[in-house]
């Protein structure tokens, strides 16, 4: 059992039952050329969240704990995106254009989030391994008709360290999920970012991070993590 320092208190877990969840750190939400950056969306936030997850990563597979990326990519039909008019259709198609052909920073043609692309690509400082867990989704939450739950429990995961973005859609969307679950997450604050109200008085940010703690679970640190697997 390894001792992480949390809010709003310390959390043991166990590494043979912990995975990493790596949300949605992919091109269109943190590369330049990439669905948010085409949007004028500031993505400055969630790149300076790519060098302490990277960090998280070494350590944890150092440690032998499991890492499952989750990738927000429709299929090139988009016959996952939603009916016609309802929030998730509208949101990605009308605002964010899912689908659109794009050329990648590299000179390929590529579709926003849709699968199989640059777009929808890990960005390259956290590149996934051959061992590791990819699933793809096509909801906010990382458990919404995927097999995520059924890949945890079968890796016998009772505990989540959770990193990527958006800290107050994707990221606590898969937090609730998986409390509901009765997974222990636990979020890396330094290994997060929302650029939804950034800037303000009291941002999403802040707003998903205090209620993650005093309601769904645990925060901690990159540092803190890492000092509790030596």
């Amino acid at each position: 059992m390894v001792a992480l320092d949390a809010k709003p208190t310390s959390v043991n877990f166990d590494t043979a039952k912990t995975a990493i969840i790596v949300v949605d750190m992919q091109n269109d939400f943190g590369t330049k050329g990439g669905m948010f950056d085409r949007a004028g969306i500031d993505i400055s936030m969630i790149q300076r969240a790519v060098a302490p997850t990277a960090r998280v990563l070494v350590a944890g597979r150092k440690a032998g704990i499991r890492i499952v990326y989750l990738k927000m990519a429709y299929k090139p039909d988009l016959s996952d995106l939603g009916t016609p008019g309802s929030p998730n259709w509208r949101v990605h198609q009308q605002v964010m254009h899912v689908g659109t052909e794009v050329r990648a920073p590299n000179g390929a043609e590529s579709r926003i989030l849709v699968r199989d692309t640059w777009n929808t690509e890990i960005v390259n400082e956290l590149k996934p391994e051959p061992v590791d867990t990819i699933i793809y989704k096509s909801r906010f939450s990382g458990f919404y008709e995927t097999d995520l739950d059924h890949k945890l429990k079968s890796m016998g995961v009772r505990h989540l360290i959770v990193t990527g973005c958006t800290t107050s859609v994707c990221v606590e969307s898969t937090i609730r999920d998986a409390m509901f679950r009765d997974y222990s997450p636990v979020l890396l604050e330094d290994c997060t970012a929302e650029p939804v109200g950034y800037g303000l008085p009291r941002s999403n940010y802040e707003a998903s991070l205090l209620l993650i703690q005093l309601m769904l679970g645990w925060v901690s640190s990159s540092d803190k993590f890492i000092e509790a697997l030596v």
